[in-house]
Order: structure tokens, then C-alpha cells, then sequence
């Protein structure tokens, strides 16, 4: 079996933990916990663990701790050595463009001005890469660099341990089923939290 990459992008430090940004790690942090997967291991300049799906598929996942505007630093050289190709390299990030938790896979694309995402486009070497983007939703007002680096709000956080078992779940799907079939059943469905809430 094909072994794939899952990267969650995010700042390290204490300071980061539970900020927009950071969803990518909580992410990843959710999916090593279901599978009983210890992300300890450092080299590429991250942190990393590997294990398998229930389906069996070998699984790297990887916390680049380069800062989110280097993250390709650390993604390019942990591809390279476990041979992965881009269609079996997944980025897990922080999406302005949907309302919290909302969740969407993407093959391929731009960096809509995601520092994470043009750092690991520069340093691969291309766009076709598969995301999970997770969706914070937009500011209402101030700057989207200070609403990226403030924590989930009250009403918000509640919702968190939810959302990322989802992405955990929806990991394994698009992995077990590839992108493009798994993405029609992940976009059809009810959003997290229901409406009126």
C-alpha cells in the first residue's frame, strides 16, 4: 500500500495552541489520538508519527514547526523522504473563505494568499496536492493577520472537538476513497453546527 502524508499547518509555541491558525495541528492532534498514533518523533524540521488507518493504509502524519510561512521547509524534505507523491500528500488548513466549521476537500488550486499553502507550492513544486480546509470564517472587521493569531471564542469552542474528529473521519474517507468521491458525500451533508445555534 501507498503510504500518505498528512500535514496539519500551524505556528508552534504555547502562545499558538489554540488559535485560528492552529487548526490544522488540532486536526492532526484529533486524527493521532483515534488511530493511537504518537507524534514524537522530530526530524524535518517537525514533529511526526506513523501508523495506519483501520483500513490498513500506511499513514505519516506531521506537524512542520518552521512557522506557517515556512511550512514547505519541513513538508518538501519529509515527502521527499518517505517517497510520497503529491496526489498522497494532504494538507490539513485554516479556510477564510467558509464559515467555522465547515469543511471542504480541494485537489489542486491556488494559495489564495495562505502563507502556509505558498510556502509548500514554492517548495514542492507544484499546486496538485489535496486540502482539507477547515473553515474559520472572516473577520467582520480589523485585520485577518491579528483574527488568524486570536483563539476560538466562546461560542465557537465549543464545537471544536467535534469538528476535528469530523476532519479525522473525513481524512480516512478521502484516503480510502480518493478526493474526488469522497468530497461529493463530505459537501453533501448537514453543516456542524445547526442553524438557529
Amino acid at each position: 500500500m501507498e503510504r500518505t502524508l498528512i500535514v496539519g499547518l500551524g505556528n508552534p509555541g504555547p502562545q499558538y495552541v489554540n488559535t485560528r491558525h492552529n487548526i490544522g495541528f488540532m486536526v492532526i492532534d484529533a486524527l493521532a489520538d483515534q488511530l493511537g498514533i504518537q507524534c514524537t518523533q522530530q526530524k524535518f524540521n517537525g514533529i511526526y508519527g506513523q501508523g495506519r488507518l483501520s483500513s490498513g493504509e500506511p499513514i505519516t502524519l506531521l506537524k512542520p514547526q518552521t512557522f506557517m510561512n515556512l511550512s514547505g521547509k519541513s513538508i518538501a524534505p519529509c515527502a521527499l523522504f518517505f517517497k510520497i507523491p503529491p496526489s498522497r500528500l494532504i494538507i490539513v488548513h485554516d479556510e477564510l473563505e467558509f464559515p467555522f466549521a465547515t469543511l471542504r476537500v480541494k485537489v489542486g488550486g491556488g494559495h489564495a494568499g495562505h502563507n502556509g499553502l505558498k510556502s509548500i507550492i514554492a517548495s514542492i513544486g507544484t499546486k496538485d496536492f489535496i486540502r482539507l480546509r477547515v473553515g474559520i470564517g472572516r473577520p467582520k472587521y480589523g485585520s485577518v493577520s491579528d483574527y488568524v493569531l486570536k483563539s476560538f471564542p466562546s461560542d465557537e469552542s465549543p464545537w471544536l472537538s467535534d469538528l476535528c474528529r469530523r476532519a479525522a473521519d473525513d481524512i480516512a474517507q478521502v484516503i480510502d476513497e480518493g478526493p474526488r468521491k469522497a468530497m461529493n458525500s463530505i459537501h453533501a451533508r448537514p453543516h456542524l453546527i445547526p442553524s438557529g445555534d
